[in-house]
């Protein structure tokens, strides 16, 4: 590059399609989105957010006192009761919501759930794909996974994102461990964490109040709208949120199903684990929608999708592309994002109703 300038940082699987900074106008519209999400409750105060902090340092400890009570009952010295150690880590939607899991190289979870089985509000679903314990404690809700690592002590600044972590470990540890790397690595591949965290916030809530944000119902889960809006950063690294949104909606509105979203390129670590690969599994190749977790092992987070909640979203990301066009162009506020839509209207049950009677009444 002229004058012995770097070039810029790369990120993603492909190079941005631009690296323009922001104008005063896109810091304005910026903050216009964060007030109109506040009436929606998308954000914490302070009292609520040093709640859930001082609430998570509770259970860390609680965590480490159950691991010592455990390791004395296995008549382990004290010397290695002391070091043993364990932690809670967040993952998901803390850095939104509260998830968390405790770890120690010798507890298992048979030791693991039945210690919390006789707490109030307590609910322990030990037989799930990725075992959980769920209750309230103090007023938060949380979800505490679980997983042993093959480790002789864990340090308070454990680093889960490497992926040696994985060896020697039962199936049930590293699916409870994905939540959290994957989480990781998403923030990781992010050019600006503020920017990410704000987008993400608003196409949350726009998938919320539109309907279609549900992993369950065939439509997308929390961490599949986190990689879309990572994608949308890498490309447009340099963007702030108002802008972003509007890049969300115009990428997505395009985007050439079933070719997948990925974060990077898929990295083989030798550990044999199962991983989404159309050219390896044939049943993979009938994704319809797939975006895939950046942390081995990959998996596609959007199995669940079919032909018509596809179709359902591919026309929402057109829609949200129009809104956003008007409120960048000053002719529509950002209110008009997150208005529901009108099922009655869209579904036109009146006339429905009508084809269906005359359709009984010719039968």
């Amino acid at each position: 590059m002229p004058g012995g300038q770097q070039p810029p940082k790369h990120y993603g699987i492909t190079s941005a399609i631009s690296h323009a900074p922001p104008r005063e106008i896109d810091h304005q519209y910026t903050k216009k989105l964060s007030d109109a999400m506040k009436p929606f409750g998308v954000f914490e105060d302070e009292d609520e957010l040093n709640h859930r902090l001082a609430v998570l340092g509770k259970l860390n400890n609680f965590v480490k006192e159950w691991i010592a009570e455990i390791s004395e009952s296995k008549n382990l010295p004290p010397s290695a009761i002391s070091n043993v150690g364990g932690k809670i880590f967040t993952f998901g939607s803390y850095r939104l919501g509260v998830h968390t899991k405790g770890i120690s190289s010798h507890i298992s979870h048979v030791f693991f759930f039945p210690a919390y089985e006789d707490t109030a509000e307590v609910e322990a679903v030990e037989d799930a794909f990725v075992p959980v314990i769920k209750f309230k404690f103090d007023g938060i809700e949380i979800d505490l996974l679980f997983a042993r690592l093959a480790l002789q002590a864990i340090p308070d600044n454990l680093d889960l994102r490497g992926d040696s972590i994985l060896r020697n470990l039962d199936i049930r540890c590293i699916r409870s461990l994905n939540g959290c790397r994957v989480t990781d690595e998403i923030l990781y591949l992010v050019p600006n964490k503020e920017n990410f965290r704000l987008t993400l916030r608003a196409i949350k809530l726009w998938a919320k109040r539109r309907g279609i944000y549900s992993n369950m119902l065939g439509f997308l889960g929390g961490v599949s709208w986190a990689m879309l809006v990572a994608r949308t950063c890498q490309l447009y690294p340099n963007a702030v949120a108002a802008t972003l949104v509007h890049k969300f909606f115009l990428v997505f509105s395009k985007w050439e199903w079933p070719n997948p979203v990925l974060l990077k390129q898929p990295e083989d670590s030798n550990l044999n684990l199962p991983v989404w690969d159309p050219r390896v599994n044939p049943s993979d190749r009938y994704h319809l929608m797939p975006i895939i977790t950046p942390a081995y092992p990959q998996q596609n987070s959007t199995y669940n999708v079919s032909t018509s909640t596809r179709t359902i979203m591919s026309e929402e990301f057109k829609y949200g592309l129009s809104v956003t066009d008007e409120i960048l162009q000053g002719k529509a506020e950002w209110s008009k994002l997150f208005e529901p839509p009108n099922f009655f209207q869209k579904y036109n049950l009146k006339t429905n109703i009508q084809a269906y009677l005359a359709l009984h009444s010719a039968l």
